[in-house]
This record gives structure tokens, C-alpha cells and sequence, in this order.
């Protein structure tokens, strides 16, 4: 079976308190026009493996490779979702900004009305190690984001062998519409729902969308999608822009260039990244990774695969600045810190304290995750956004 180019993942999305800008970001009007807004929730994983960071790792290393893969929903935490209408009736779809193709069926059986169309083509999807991640059959059918956002003859995939995905029935693909070439046994790029959302003229601006996650330890019932557009009454300062990065193979995805370092220490050199929804902690570099944790004085904690702090090396703990596209963000001690009341849902133990920076277990890529920040997809200028919002220097953990 010939793999896709899509990162076909499950969204693992923590709540990490994510980074608060530094530098003045660059000024761009806080309007926008003919969008649509799609409300999202957050469900927090009782299946969630204790080992989290290898399952980024094995991401990671697939993605580095420029192939395709799938992580289990058993190693999720906590996965964003939206109740997505695919024909009749709606169903529950976990967002991916790592992987661009739409399938369904992993809960619920797929019902044909008489909008649904079989186009004869097959569909799948790899794993790391667990086999067919799935597979099944494509469809065209209407697709429901909200009464605002009603697609014909979207392409979704319809599964007929799966992974679990604890409740929810399948994928909304959010990524670049390239990684769709290849994942249908036709061979050819599959339109995605941003690519039919403007040619269908629902939205005026072409693929464009702004994402807004709450942390899931704060008591904001989840985020927002905002389609053509961005909200400007979630964001408390300008957006900043970066060009997608030209490094393969973080060029196919939402990737950007970055550098890292900790307090007045550089860790990292410029090096190419990705902003995926699909990871859950920040995934960094390896040489990084073993920087920082000879910096920090942290200790490698088995049961969880993250690094361990003590009360007094946390006080002592200085903030991780990432700069890309002329602006430098901060990553704050207490954003450094996986949230306390999750500790166990990552077979961890109550009053440890664990970081959330991970090693890659490669020289190159980086994963970046803005879970406390504004996030804006551009395809059409091919840059990524970022603003700061109430979350982002928000002190609880």
C-alpha cells in the first residue's frame, strides 16, 4: 500500500501555558471580512498514555522524513473538537492543522442520502507502528461546519478499518492542500474544506483561518475557528507574520524558521519548524533539548517521558525566548510547566512539577504548538500569524 504525503493525526492538544510576546509585533489591521466563526470544545482523554513524548517523538521523526503518519487518540490528552454535520446527522471531528484530508466513520456508520456520492476511489492513512491508521472509501457529500458554512460535494473520507478515537468519529483536515496528493488511490490533490469553503464563495478570503484554543485547565469551554479571516475580539495585540520556511519538510507543512534560546543562552541556531496542532508538548531540537535540561537541572521521569523539576530549580527557572520573523516570544517559567491538575492524566504524580519542552530525537526538526496564543493560517500569502490573547500571560497552571 503506497503511503499519503498527510500527516493524518490525532489532535493531542495540552494545556500548556504557551508563550507571551517580548517584542512588538508587526501592526496589521484587526479587521476582517465575510467570515464565519466555528465553536469548538475540548475533551480530555481518559485513555491518555503515560509515555506522551515518545508518541510526539515518533510524529516528529515521521514528519522530519517527509512521510506520512498517525498517532493512536489513546495518546492524547486533551483533543479539540467540533460537531461537524457530513450528510445526516452531525458528528464529532477532531481538528488537525498537520494533516489536510477529512474522514469520518471511526464512531458512527456513515448513512448515504441523497447528497452522498461514491467516487470509487480508495483512501488511507500510516501510522508509526500500529498498522493501517485507516482506511476506507471516498465520498463527496454536503458538509455542515454551521448554518453559515454549508459545503457541496465536499471529499471526505468514509473508514472501513480504524484506530480508536476515544468518542469522536473522525479527522477535520487543516493543513496545506498539497499534503492531500496521493491519500486517494487516484493519485490526485483532494480540494480540502478551506479550498471549497472559498471556491464555493462562503468566504471571501482565500484560505485563510484564525485558530483560538483555551488552555483546557482554564474554565473557557474550548476555542473557535474562525474561517476567511481571523476574530479580532480574541487577540489583545497585533498579529505578527512569518513566512512558511523553504526547508524541507517542514516547507509541506505549516512550518516556519526559528531560533531558541534560554535566558541570555542560545540553545538553538535557526532552524526550520512546524506549527501542529497534532503535538502535545513543544518538541525541540535534540542538542536543545540536552542544553536545556543541563540549564535547568532537570531529571528525565520514566513513567511520563518528560523532564522532572524540584520546587527550588522551578524558582530558579529562566524564560525560553523563540524568535522567528523579527519577533522574539517568551516562554515564561510557569509556561514552561505542564499544568499541575493533569499530572495524572499523564501517569505522572500529583505534586511533581514536569516540563514541557521534549527532545525530537533529531538534529533538526522543532514542533511548536501556540495552544495561549492566536494562530492565523495564510495560504495565500504563505505565512503564519500569531497574536497574543488573555490566556497568553495567564499565571495559573
Amino acid at each position: 500500500m503506497v503511503p499519503s504525503r498527510s500527516l493524518s493525526s490525532i489532535l493531542a492538544l495540552p494545556a500548556l501555558a504557551f508563550l507571551s510576546l517580548s517584542a512588538s509585533a508587526l501592526p496589521h489591521p484587526r479587521t476582517a471580512s465575510s467570515t464565519a466563526a466555528l465553536k469548538l470544545a475540548v475533551r480530555i482523554n481518559s485513555h491518555g498514555t503515560k509515555n506522551i513524548a515518545a508518541a510526539d517523538r515518533a510524529r516528529i521523526q515521521a514528519l522530519q522524513a517527509g512521510g506520512s503518519s498517525s498517532v493512536d487518540a489513546t495518546n492524547a490528552v486533551a483533543m479539540y473538537t467540533a460537531d461537524i454535520g457530513v450528510g445526516s446527522p452531525a458528528t464529532t471531528l477532531v481538528l488537525d492543522t498537520g494533516s489536510s484530508f477529512t474522514w469520518i466513520g471511526a464512531n458512527k456508520t456513515y448513512k448515504q442520502t441523497t447528497t452522498s456520492h461514491d467516487t470509487g476511489n480508495q483512501f488511507w492513512s500510516v501510522t508509526y507502528g500500529d498498522g493501517i491508521y485507516a482506511t476506507g472509501e471516498e465520498y463527496t457529500d454536503t458538509v455542515t461546519l454551521n448554518p453559515d458554512l454549508i459545503i457541496s460535494d465536499q471529499s471526505i473520507g468514509v473508514a472501513s478499518s480504524h484506530s480508536y478515537l476515544d468518542g469522536t468519529d473522525g479527522v477535520l483536515g487543516l493543513g496545506p492542500v498539497d499534503l492531500t496528493v496521493g491519500i486517494v488511490s487516484n493519485g490526485n490533490e483532494v480540494a480540502t474544506v478551506m479550498d471549497n469553503l472559498y471556491t464555493q464563495k462562503i468566504i471571501s478570503s482565500e484560505v485563510v483561518l484564525g485558530v483560538f484554543f483555551a488552555p483546557a485547565s482554564s474554565d473557557d469551554s474550548g476555542g473557535e475557528l474562525t474561517f476567511g479571516g481571523y476574530d479580532a475580539s480574541k487577540i489583545t495585540g497585533d498579529i505578527s507574520y512569518v513566512p512558511i520556511t523553504s526547508i524541507y519538510p517542514a516547507s509541506m507543512y505549516w512550518g516556519i524558521d526559528q531560533s531558541i534560546s534560554y535566558g541570555s543562552t542560545s540553545i538553538l541556531a535557526e532552524t526550520a519548524g512546524v506549527v501542529d496542532t497534532g503535538s502535545t508538548f513543544i518538541s525541540i531540537a535534540t542538542d536543545a533539548f540536552d542544553k536545556y535540561q543541563s540549564a535547568t537541572g532537570a531529571t528525565l521521569d520514566e513513567s511520563t517521558g518528560l523532564l522532572q523539576i524540584s520546587p527550588d530549580q522551578y524558582n530558579q527557572l529562566s524564560s525560553l525566548y523563540f524568535t522567528t520573523g523579527g519577533v522574539t516570544y517568551e516562554l515564561t517559567p510557569n509556561g514552561q510547566i505542564w499544568p499541575r491538575s493533569l499530572n495524572t492524566a499523564i501517569g505522572g504524580t500529583t505534586d511533581a512539577i514536569y516540563l514541557v519542552i521534549s527532545s525530537t530525537d533529531t538534529p533538526l526538526v522543532l514542533a511548536w504548538i501556540f495552544e495561549r496564543f492566536y494562530s492565523v493560517y495564510d495560504t495565500t500569502n504563505s505565512r503564519v500569524g500569531f497574536a497574543t490573547t488573555e490566556y497568553t500571560h495567564a499565571m495559573t497552571n
